[in-house]
């Protein structure tokens, strides 16, 4: 695992790129000034466990979201659902959520529906936690216990470091809030594993999406978040018309346009989540399909550790990917046509 890119490496010239190399030390930040709020956090929700978790984002902080749903959910036991902000900011109809605990995440914290969504999910009487890079935004300043992100300036239209500290931080809380000591252990590991994993070479990607169209990106439980964020960063940065799912929902239809030639790629996690991925690409293989996978024995290299936090490190590998695909098609990531950095949706 020692090969280096030569394309959006260490000497990147993007300021996506840049950004994404600030990851590890943005996760470390956030892991040490985090600690003491999580821990009063975690025993809160010990003595007083709320009956449901919602996740408030959107954008990557809303692929953030899918990763917490599925590390929470399996590490607590407590059930996650993802918020619809149109029915607050649009419908505005009233939330009965008592006792609930409500996780929003944002780069800005300034969107007008997350902060209607947040609001009404208050006065419904749930609980609000903000992982919130602005420290001076409404969401961080507004929230009963705030988690900064602690990424410092993103600038960059495409979120690299801030998607990558919201899954640091959510995995933080669910470790603490289970007593899941292992993961608190493999968590101080994550910064250098991050690190690791943005000089890694998946420069066979690079080659082989060139002339990519439209593709699939595959996922899943801990690594499906970040299928759904490679799959965005693909549309935003190359133009690619790149279609997330999990590798169960892809039997239930989708498989149909895989066809010889069809482009795949896969976040295979060393679990029994990520065995189904390598197994769902090794069939596409068989149809003349060209997948590529990271991990379980797939030809993208990836930093092994703890199942729950090698999404992140993977992340970390397609990012410093994906900005010299962009290069590569002719395309400047940070200046992706339509698009601004910070979105106001109402």
């Amino acid at each position: 695992m020692s090969e280096v890119m030569t394309a959006g490496s260490a000497g990147t010239s993007t300021l996506m790129g840049a950004e994404a190399g600030e990851a590890p030390e943005a996760i470390a930040r956030l892991l040490a000034r985090n600690a003491p709020t999580v821990k009063a956090l975690a025993e809160r929700l010990r003595a007083a466990p709320p009956p449901v978790i919602i996740t408030i984002a959107r954008g990557s902080s809303d692929h953030a979201a899918t990763y917490g749903k599925y590390i929470l959910e399996t590490k607590t036991g407590v059930p996650v659902s993802s918020a619809a902000p149109s029915v607050a900011s649009i419908f505005e109809t009233p939330m009965k959520v008592q006792g609930a605990l409500v996780i929003a995440i944002s780069q800005s914290g300034r969107s007008p529906d997350l902060l209607a969504t947040v609001e009404a999910y208050r006065a419904g009487g749930a609980h609000i936690v903000a992982l919130v890079n602005d420290e001076e935004s409404p969401l961080a300043t507004g929230a009963d216990t705030f988690l900064p992100l602690s990424a410092g300036p993103e600038k960059a239209v495409a979120a690299t470091k801030s998607c990558l500290a919201a899954l640091a931080g959510l995995a933080q809380l669910a470790a603490a809030w289970a007593g899941d000591e292992m993961l608190e252990a493999a968590l101080n590991d994550l910064p250098g594993q991050v690190e690791q994993a943005l000089g890694l070479d998946w420069s066979s990607a690079v080659e082989g999406l060139r002339e990519v169209s439209q593709m699939f990106v595959l996922g899943r439980g801990y690594g499906y978040g970040v299928a759904q964020e490679a799959a965005l960063k693909l549309k935003e940065t190359c133009s690619i018309q790149a279609e997330p799912f999990s590798a169960a929902e892809v039997r239930h239809g989708p498989m149909r346009i895989v066809e010889p030639g069809y482009s795949v790629l896969g976040f295979a996690t060393s679990d029994v989540a990520g065995e189904d991925v390598k197994a769902v690409a090794d069939q596409f293989a068989a149809r003349g399909a060209k997948p590529f996978v990271a991990g379980q024995g797939g030809d993208l290299p990836m930093v092994a550790g703890h199942p729950a936090l090698e999404p992140i490190a993977m992340l970390a590998s397609f990012y410093r990917m994906v900005e010299a695909l962009a290069l590569a098609r002719g395309m400047d990531p940070d200046s992706p046509p339509h698009l601004q950095k910070v979105t106001r949706t109402l």
